[in-house]
Protein backbone atom coordinates (compact mmCIF):
# COMPACT_ATOMS: atom_id res chain seq x y z
CA UNK A 1 0.00 0.00 0.00
CA UNK A 2 1.28 3.29 -0.98
CA UNK A 3 2.37 6.08 1.95
CA UNK A 4 -0.74 8.83 0.16
CA UNK A 5 -3.41 5.67 0.67
CA UNK A 6 -2.31 5.13 3.85
CA UNK A 7 -2.69 9.33 5.01
CA UNK A 8 -5.68 8.72 3.03
CA UNK A 9 -7.41 5.98 5.05
CA UNK A 10 -5.84 7.53 7.92
CA UNK A 11 -7.88 11.25 7.64
CA UNK A 12 -10.98 9.31 6.12
CA UNK A 13 -11.20 7.44 9.39
CA UNK A 14 -11.15 10.27 11.52
CA UNK A 15 -13.41 12.36 9.46
CA UNK A 16 -16.11 9.62 9.69
CA UNK A 17 -15.52 9.38 13.29
CA UNK A 18 -15.45 12.95 14.25
CA UNK A 19 -18.77 13.38 11.67
CA UNK A 20 -20.06 10.11 13.87
CA UNK A 21 -19.65 11.88 17.01
CA UNK A 22 -20.58 14.98 15.96
CA UNK A 23 -24.40 13.90 15.64
CA UNK A 24 -24.15 11.97 18.44
CA UNK A 25 -22.96 14.18 21.36
CA UNK A 26 -25.06 15.85 23.59
CA UNK A 27 -22.92 18.83 24.32
CA UNK A 28 -23.77 21.54 21.69
CA UNK A 29 -20.36 23.17 22.35
CA UNK A 30 -19.21 19.38 21.88
CA UNK A 31 -20.84 18.77 18.22
CA UNK A 32 -19.47 21.69 17.17
CA UNK A 33 -15.53 21.22 17.89
CA UNK A 34 -16.17 17.60 16.44
CA UNK A 35 -17.51 19.46 12.73
CA UNK A 36 -14.64 21.68 13.05
CA UNK A 37 -12.29 18.41 13.01
CA UNK A 38 -14.51 16.98 10.47
CA UNK A 39 -13.73 20.05 8.25
CA UNK A 40 -10.02 19.87 8.78
CA UNK A 41 -9.99 16.15 8.35
CA UNK A 42 -11.79 17.09 4.86
CA UNK A 43 -9.74 19.84 4.11
CA UNK A 44 -6.35 17.57 4.51
CA UNK A 45 -8.71 15.07 1.71
CA UNK A 46 -8.68 17.89 -0.75
CA UNK A 47 -5.00 18.91 -0.29
CA UNK A 48 -4.08 14.83 -1.15
CA UNK A 49 -6.33 14.99 -3.58
CA UNK A 50 -4.18 18.04 -4.93
CA UNK A 51 -7.36 20.66 -4.54
CA UNK A 52 -4.90 23.29 -2.66
CA UNK A 53 -7.30 26.05 -2.80
CA UNK A 54 -10.56 24.09 -2.16
CA UNK A 55 -8.80 22.99 1.23
CA UNK A 56 -7.60 25.99 2.15
CA UNK A 57 -10.83 27.68 1.39
CA UNK A 58 -12.60 25.07 3.65
CA UNK A 59 -10.09 25.55 6.45
CA UNK A 60 -10.70 29.63 6.15
CA UNK A 61 -14.19 29.96 5.80
CA UNK A 62 -15.68 27.41 7.40
CA UNK A 63 -13.45 26.50 10.14
CA UNK A 64 -11.98 30.17 10.41
CA UNK A 65 -15.37 32.01 10.21
CA UNK A 66 -18.95 30.04 10.24
CA UNK A 67 -17.61 27.42 13.27
CA UNK A 68 -16.19 30.56 15.38
CA UNK A 69 -19.61 32.72 14.53
CA UNK A 70 -21.82 29.26 15.06
CA UNK A 71 -19.38 28.15 18.69
CA UNK A 72 -19.92 31.87 19.51
CA UNK A 73 -23.79 31.78 18.82
CA UNK A 74 -24.27 28.31 20.93
CA UNK A 75 -22.34 29.22 23.69
CA UNK A 76 -24.11 32.58 24.16
CA UNK A 77 -27.60 30.34 24.11
CA UNK A 78 -29.04 29.34 27.48
CA UNK A 79 -29.50 25.38 25.94
CA UNK A 80 -31.46 23.04 28.78
CA UNK A 81 -29.49 19.88 28.19
CA UNK A 82 -31.20 18.02 30.49
CA UNK A 83 -34.83 18.93 28.27
CA UNK A 84 -32.96 17.85 24.93
CA UNK A 85 -31.99 14.49 26.12
CA UNK A 86 -35.80 14.11 26.92
CA UNK A 87 -37.51 12.03 24.33
CA UNK A 88 -34.40 10.78 22.70
CA UNK A 89 -35.51 7.31 22.50
CA UNK A 90 -38.81 7.97 21.66
CA UNK A 91 -37.57 9.21 18.23
CA UNK A 92 -34.55 6.81 17.70
CA UNK A 93 -36.77 4.58 14.93
CA UNK A 94 -37.54 7.36 12.55
CA UNK A 95 -33.93 8.44 13.05
CA UNK A 96 -32.73 4.79 12.50
CA UNK A 97 -35.14 4.78 9.32
CA UNK A 98 -34.00 8.10 7.94
CA UNK A 99 -30.53 6.87 8.26
CA UNK A 100 -30.71 3.60 6.41
CA UNK A 101 -32.27 5.38 3.94
CA UNK A 102 -29.81 8.29 3.50
CA UNK A 103 -27.02 5.40 3.12
CA UNK A 104 -29.14 4.24 0.57
CA UNK A 105 -29.23 7.01 -1.39
CA UNK A 106 -26.13 7.56 -1.42
CA UNK A 107 -25.17 4.14 -2.32
CA UNK A 108 -27.16 4.27 -5.01
CA UNK A 109 -25.72 8.16 -6.40
CA UNK A 110 -22.25 6.69 -6.29
CA UNK A 111 -22.63 3.17 -8.33
CA UNK A 112 -24.60 5.37 -11.15
CA UNK A 113 -23.50 5.26 -14.04
CA UNK A 114 -22.16 9.08 -14.04
CA UNK A 115 -19.43 8.36 -11.66
CA UNK A 116 -17.81 4.93 -13.24
CA UNK A 117 -15.07 7.23 -14.78
CA UNK A 118 -11.96 6.51 -14.69
CA UNK A 119 -9.19 8.51 -12.90
CA UNK A 120 -7.82 11.09 -14.74
CA UNK A 121 -4.08 11.47 -15.41
CA UNK A 122 -1.54 13.41 -13.42
CA UNK A 123 -1.61 16.93 -13.67
CA UNK A 124 1.55 18.20 -15.57
CA UNK A 125 3.85 20.27 -13.42
CA UNK A 126 2.95 23.85 -14.29
CA UNK A 127 -1.20 23.03 -13.57
CA UNK A 128 -2.84 25.59 -11.03
CA UNK A 129 -6.03 24.31 -10.25
CA UNK A 130 -6.87 27.77 -8.63
CA UNK A 131 -6.61 29.01 -12.41
CA UNK A 132 -8.42 26.46 -13.61
CA UNK A 133 -11.33 26.79 -11.42
CA UNK A 134 -11.69 30.88 -11.76
CA UNK A 135 -11.89 30.17 -15.43
CA UNK A 136 -14.15 27.44 -15.43
CA UNK A 137 -16.49 29.64 -12.42
CA UNK A 138 -16.08 33.01 -14.43
CA UNK A 139 -17.17 32.12 -17.86
CA UNK A 140 -19.50 28.71 -17.41
CA UNK A 141 -20.88 28.74 -14.18
CA UNK A 142 -20.83 32.86 -14.00
CA UNK A 143 -24.91 33.52 -13.81
CA UNK A 144 -25.12 31.31 -11.17
CA UNK A 145 -22.23 32.09 -9.45
CA UNK A 146 -23.44 35.74 -9.33
CA UNK A 147 -27.09 34.41 -8.16
CA UNK A 148 -25.44 33.08 -5.10
CA UNK A 149 -23.43 36.35 -4.54
CA UNK A 150 -26.71 38.20 -4.85
CA UNK A 151 -28.51 35.99 -2.37
CA UNK A 152 -26.17 35.94 -0.10
CA UNK A 153 -26.11 39.97 -0.33
CA UNK A 154 -29.65 40.29 0.37
CA UNK A 155 -28.92 37.99 3.63
CA UNK A 156 -26.38 40.02 5.02
CA UNK A 157 -29.09 42.83 4.70
CA UNK A 158 -31.87 41.27 5.95
CA UNK A 159 -29.62 39.88 8.91
CA UNK A 160 -28.49 43.76 9.85
CA UNK A 161 -31.96 45.22 8.99
CA UNK A 162 -33.28 42.83 12.00
CA UNK A 163 -30.86 42.87 14.22
CA UNK A 164 -30.68 47.48 13.65
CA UNK A 165 -34.50 47.39 14.29
CA UNK A 166 -35.31 49.37 17.48
CA UNK A 167 -37.32 46.83 20.49
CA UNK A 168 -39.58 48.73 22.68
CA UNK A 169 -38.42 46.46 25.41
CA UNK A 170 -34.53 47.18 24.72
CA UNK A 171 -32.85 49.81 26.62
CA UNK A 172 -30.51 51.89 24.77
CA UNK A 173 -27.70 54.29 25.52
CA UNK A 174 -27.22 57.69 24.12
CA UNK A 175 -23.14 58.82 24.56
CA UNK A 176 -23.34 61.87 23.90
CA UNK A 177 -25.66 62.86 26.64
CA UNK A 178 -23.61 60.77 28.92
CA UNK A 179 -20.87 62.75 28.28
CA UNK A 180 -22.51 65.67 28.94
CA UNK A 181 -23.70 64.52 31.91
CA UNK A 182 -22.04 66.64 35.49
CA UNK A 183 -21.79 66.22 39.17
CA UNK A 184 -24.82 67.89 39.85
CA UNK A 185 -27.28 66.14 37.31
CA UNK A 186 -26.34 62.69 38.90
CA UNK A 187 -25.41 63.62 42.92
CA UNK A 188 -28.12 65.04 45.26
CA UNK A 189 -26.73 66.34 48.09
CA UNK A 190 -29.36 66.13 51.17
CA UNK A 191 -29.24 67.54 54.73
CA UNK A 192 -30.41 65.46 57.53
CA UNK A 193 -31.03 66.04 61.35
CA UNK A 194 -28.90 64.24 63.31
CA UNK A 195 -30.69 61.48 65.29
CA UNK A 196 -30.10 61.42 68.89
CA UNK A 197 -30.05 58.81 70.83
Amino acid sequence: MAFEQIVFFFFAFIMVGSSLAMITVRNPVHAALFLVLTFFTAAALWLLMEAEFLGIVLVLVYVGAVMVLFLFVVMMLDVNLARMREGFIQFLPVGIVVAVLMVVEIILVVTAKPFQVEAPERAPADYANTEALGNVLYTEYVLPFELAAVILLVAIVAAIALTMRRRPETKYQNPSQQVKVERKDRVRLVKMKPEKK
